[in-house]
């Protein structure tokens, strides 16, 4: 059993790298949405009049959290210090909700310190890296992989909401069976009541923080 779980483990660490190597960085991703919003095309398929407008929609939420979001002093001065040379890997697609609250403030984490490293992959691209890193069997987005390059290891994942969204949503889940409009509308407003902390507060626990 410990052979089979280390050649998965191996497998995992192969798939990652090669992701890494493939990845676009922060600016070429949003470079990348912004033009898909400006010319009404979204990324993966079924290239649906939905999905064109959560791109359009996903790109005016990710320009309001690159301006507005900033880290409090505390927080930046312990992901500055990290002296291990990280990667953050992110799985995504332009139509993503939960992706467009999320990566800006991973974003920021990461140009809080040289020695780590966000690279960005579009899901349906990519379905082998996405199946090794299902979240309950289900290839939900975003999903981020940190990878400690000096360990070659995987340390950590996350995704695809917050802690305190995760709960919300699964909560309503075992109570209506699935997601409505309206719920998803509601979820949209507790990103926005709580300006990112909840994000901020996990991605930051999962760094090797001295």
């Amino acid at each position: 059993m410990e052979l089979l779980e280390k050649k998965i483990e191996e497998a995992k660490i192969t798939l990652v790298k090669q992701g890494i190597s493939m990845g676009m960085d922060y600016g070429k991703y949003r470079d990348l949405v912004r033009h898909l919003a400006d010319t009404k095309q979204t990324t993966g398929l079924p290239q649906s009049e939905a999905n064109i407008e959560y791109t359009q929609l996903n790109d005016r939420r990710m320009r309001r959290w690159d301006k507005t979001f900033k880290l409090p002093e505390t927080v930046e001065q312990k992901v500055s210090s990290i002296s291990s040379r990280l990667k953050f890997l992110v799985l995504t697609e332009s139509w993503c909700g939960d992706a467009a609250h999320s990566m800006p403030i991973m974003n920021k984490i990461a140009e809080a310190n040289p020695n780590i490293d966000f690279k960005a992959l579009l899901r349906d691209e990519n379905p082998e890296l996405m199946d090794a890193f299902l979240t309950n069997g289900s290839r939900s987005i975003p999903k981020l992989i940190v990878f400690d390059a000096d360990l070659n290891k995987i340390i950590a994942e996350w995704g695809p909401r917050p802690s305190i969204a995760t709960q919300m949503a699964n909560d309503y889940k075992t109570m209506h069976g699935t997601f409505t409009p309206e719920f998803k509308q509601d979820l949209q407003v507790w990103y926005n009541k709580n300006k990112g902390e909840n994000i901020l507060n996990d991605l930051v626990g999962l760094l090797p923080l001295e």
